[in-house]
Protein backbone atom coordinates (compact mmCIF):
# COMPACT_ATOMS: atom_id res chain seq x y z
CA UNK A 1 0.00 0.00 0.00
CA UNK A 2 3.34 2.35 0.38
CA UNK A 3 4.32 2.03 -2.79
CA UNK A 4 0.52 2.69 -4.61
CA UNK A 5 0.29 5.43 -2.16
CA UNK A 6 3.67 6.89 -2.86
CA UNK A 7 3.25 6.50 -7.19
CA UNK A 8 -0.24 7.56 -7.64
CA UNK A 9 -0.44 9.92 -4.65
CA UNK A 10 -0.80 13.56 -5.87
CA UNK A 11 1.80 15.31 -3.82
CA UNK A 12 3.10 18.93 -3.30
CA UNK A 13 5.80 18.19 -6.76
CA UNK A 14 2.27 18.06 -8.87
CA UNK A 15 1.06 21.12 -7.32
CA UNK A 16 4.57 22.65 -8.36
CA UNK A 17 4.31 21.57 -11.51
CA UNK A 18 0.76 23.32 -11.98
CA UNK A 19 1.39 26.33 -14.00
CA UNK A 20 0.02 29.05 -12.03
CA UNK A 21 -1.29 32.31 -13.36
CA UNK A 22 1.63 34.90 -13.25
CA UNK A 23 1.30 38.12 -10.83
CA UNK A 24 1.49 41.50 -12.88
CA UNK A 25 4.19 43.45 -11.88
CA UNK A 26 3.12 46.76 -10.75
CA UNK A 27 6.12 48.53 -10.71
CA UNK A 28 6.92 48.37 -14.37
CA UNK A 29 3.16 49.48 -15.31
CA UNK A 30 4.29 52.27 -12.97
CA UNK A 31 7.42 53.03 -14.48
CA UNK A 32 5.49 52.97 -18.56
CA UNK A 33 2.63 54.94 -17.32
CA UNK A 34 5.11 57.81 -15.85
CA UNK A 35 7.24 57.56 -18.96
CA UNK A 36 4.47 58.28 -21.16
CA UNK A 37 3.12 61.54 -19.01
CA UNK A 38 6.67 62.81 -18.80
CA UNK A 39 6.60 62.43 -23.03
CA UNK A 40 3.08 63.92 -23.04
CA UNK A 41 4.27 67.03 -20.96
CA UNK A 42 7.15 67.16 -22.78
CA UNK A 43 5.19 67.61 -26.20
CA UNK A 44 2.54 70.13 -24.29
CA UNK A 45 5.75 72.42 -22.76
CA UNK A 46 6.90 72.42 -26.73
CA UNK A 47 3.36 73.26 -27.68
CA UNK A 48 2.90 76.09 -25.43
CA UNK A 49 6.43 77.57 -26.37
CA UNK A 50 5.57 77.48 -29.88
CA UNK A 51 2.03 79.23 -29.06
CA UNK A 52 3.96 81.94 -27.25
CA UNK A 53 6.14 82.50 -29.23
CA UNK A 54 3.61 83.23 -31.86
CA UNK A 55 1.65 85.53 -29.61
CA UNK A 56 4.98 87.97 -28.77
CA UNK A 57 5.62 87.82 -32.85
CA UNK A 58 2.37 89.21 -33.33
CA UNK A 59 2.94 91.50 -30.32
CA UNK A 60 5.85 93.27 -32.04
CA UNK A 61 5.16 93.06 -35.70
CA UNK A 62 6.35 96.23 -37.41
CA UNK A 63 4.80 97.36 -40.51
CA UNK A 64 6.08 100.06 -42.52
CA UNK A 65 4.27 102.27 -45.12
CA UNK A 66 5.51 104.98 -47.70
CA UNK A 67 3.40 107.73 -48.50
CA UNK A 68 2.93 111.56 -49.67
CA UNK A 69 1.05 113.79 -46.79
CA UNK A 70 0.14 116.04 -49.13
CA UNK A 71 -1.38 118.66 -46.58
CA UNK A 72 2.82 118.84 -45.29
CA UNK A 73 4.13 118.80 -48.75
CA UNK A 74 6.23 115.97 -47.06
CA UNK A 75 6.84 112.20 -48.10
CA UNK A 76 6.91 109.83 -44.94
CA UNK A 77 7.43 106.95 -43.45
CA UNK A 78 4.90 105.16 -40.93
CA UNK A 79 4.90 102.18 -38.75
CA UNK A 80 1.19 100.65 -39.28
CA UNK A 81 2.23 97.94 -37.22
CA UNK A 82 2.03 97.07 -33.41
CA UNK A 83 6.16 96.88 -32.35
CA UNK A 84 9.22 98.79 -33.17
CA UNK A 85 10.48 98.94 -36.52
CA UNK A 86 14.20 98.62 -36.60
CA UNK A 87 15.24 100.03 -40.27
CA UNK A 88 18.28 98.75 -41.30
CA UNK A 89 18.73 99.91 -45.05
CA UNK A 90 17.18 102.39 -47.50
CA UNK A 91 18.31 102.76 -51.13
CA UNK A 92 16.64 105.31 -53.46
CA UNK A 93 17.01 105.42 -57.06
CA UNK A 94 16.22 107.43 -59.70
CA UNK A 95 15.79 106.59 -63.46
CA UNK A 96 17.64 103.33 -61.91
CA UNK A 97 20.73 105.52 -60.68
CA UNK A 98 21.26 104.87 -56.95
CA UNK A 99 21.10 108.40 -55.11
CA UNK A 100 22.59 108.70 -51.48
CA UNK A 101 20.67 111.81 -49.87
CA UNK A 102 17.52 114.15 -51.01
CA UNK A 103 19.50 116.58 -52.09
CA UNK A 104 20.80 114.56 -55.07
CA UNK A 105 17.41 113.09 -55.70
CA UNK A 106 16.14 116.26 -56.10
CA UNK A 107 19.05 117.54 -58.25
CA UNK A 108 18.02 114.88 -60.28
CA UNK A 109 14.54 115.08 -61.12
CA UNK A 110 15.40 118.57 -61.62
CA UNK A 111 13.36 120.19 -58.22
CA UNK A 112 15.30 123.20 -56.32
CA UNK A 113 16.67 121.83 -52.87
CA UNK A 114 15.82 124.88 -51.04
CA UNK A 115 13.40 125.19 -48.82
CA UNK A 116 13.31 121.66 -47.81
CA UNK A 117 13.10 119.81 -44.41
CA UNK A 118 14.86 116.30 -44.25
CA UNK A 119 14.93 113.67 -41.43
CA UNK A 120 16.87 110.53 -41.14
CA UNK A 121 15.45 107.35 -41.72
CA UNK A 122 18.06 105.11 -41.98
CA UNK A 123 19.71 103.24 -38.85
CA UNK A 124 16.37 104.57 -36.83
CA UNK A 125 14.28 102.86 -35.09
CA UNK A 126 10.27 103.94 -35.68
CA UNK A 127 7.86 103.05 -33.14
CA UNK A 128 4.20 102.29 -33.50
CA UNK A 129 1.88 104.45 -34.86
CA UNK A 130 5.15 106.97 -35.26
CA UNK A 131 4.91 109.39 -38.98
CA UNK A 132 8.76 110.30 -40.03
CA UNK A 133 8.42 112.52 -42.35
CA UNK A 134 11.45 111.64 -44.39
CA UNK A 135 11.09 114.86 -46.35
CA UNK A 136 9.15 118.30 -46.72
CA UNK A 137 9.20 121.53 -48.86
CA UNK A 138 7.74 124.69 -47.47
CA UNK A 139 6.69 125.60 -51.47
CA UNK A 140 3.20 124.32 -52.92
CA UNK A 141 4.56 124.42 -56.54
CA UNK A 142 7.99 122.66 -55.92
CA UNK A 143 6.22 120.03 -53.66
CA UNK A 144 3.65 119.28 -56.95
CA UNK A 145 6.62 119.18 -59.12
CA UNK A 146 8.74 116.54 -56.82
CA UNK A 147 5.60 114.60 -56.08
CA UNK A 148 5.08 114.34 -60.56
CA UNK A 149 8.34 113.26 -61.35
CA UNK A 150 8.93 110.84 -58.11
CA UNK A 151 5.81 108.96 -59.29
CA UNK A 152 7.38 107.64 -62.32
CA UNK A 153 11.46 108.26 -61.84
CA UNK A 154 11.85 106.71 -58.45
CA UNK A 155 12.03 103.50 -56.93
CA UNK A 156 12.86 103.08 -52.71
CA UNK A 157 13.65 100.07 -51.16
CA UNK A 158 13.67 99.71 -47.52
CA UNK A 159 15.19 96.65 -44.97
CA UNK A 160 13.76 97.26 -41.24
CA UNK A 161 13.21 93.96 -38.42
CA UNK A 162 11.80 93.73 -35.35
CA UNK A 163 12.95 93.48 -31.97
CA UNK A 164 12.67 89.62 -32.21
CA UNK A 165 15.08 89.88 -35.72
CA UNK A 166 12.51 89.13 -38.04
CA UNK A 167 13.03 91.12 -41.12
CA UNK A 168 10.97 92.28 -43.86
CA UNK A 169 11.81 94.62 -47.44
CA UNK A 170 9.75 96.84 -48.49
CA UNK A 171 9.97 97.68 -52.37
CA UNK A 172 8.44 99.14 -55.06
CA UNK A 173 11.29 98.09 -57.71
CA UNK A 174 8.34 95.87 -59.24
CA UNK A 175 7.76 95.97 -62.90
CA UNK A 176 4.51 97.07 -62.52
CA UNK A 177 5.72 99.50 -59.28
CA UNK A 178 3.60 98.53 -57.09
CA UNK A 179 4.85 98.30 -53.60
CA UNK A 180 5.77 94.82 -52.02
CA UNK A 181 6.50 93.26 -48.08
CA UNK A 182 8.88 90.50 -48.50
CA UNK A 183 10.06 88.57 -45.41
CA UNK A 184 13.63 87.49 -45.72
CA UNK A 185 16.47 86.06 -43.16
CA UNK A 186 17.87 89.39 -42.80
CA UNK A 187 18.78 92.53 -44.36
CA UNK A 188 21.19 92.55 -47.28
CA UNK A 189 24.53 94.47 -46.57
CA UNK A 190 24.32 97.71 -49.22
CA UNK A 191 27.42 98.94 -50.52
CA UNK A 192 28.35 102.61 -48.83
CA UNK A 193 27.91 103.79 -52.48
CA UNK A 194 24.71 102.72 -53.05
CA UNK A 195 23.28 103.11 -49.48
CA UNK A 196 20.94 106.14 -48.75
CA UNK A 197 21.92 107.88 -45.45
CA UNK A 198 19.43 110.36 -45.20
Amino acid sequence: MTEENGENAPGPCAEERRERPRARNWDAVTALIAAMIGVLALLVSGYTAYIQRQQVRAEVWPNLLIGFYDPDRSIGVHNKGVGPAIVRSVQVWVDGTPKRDWSGVLTALGVPTTGTTISTISDTVISPGERVLAIGMSDTEAYKRFRSELVGRVNTEICYCSTLGECWLHSDRAPNRKPGLTPIDQCPVVADDQAFSD
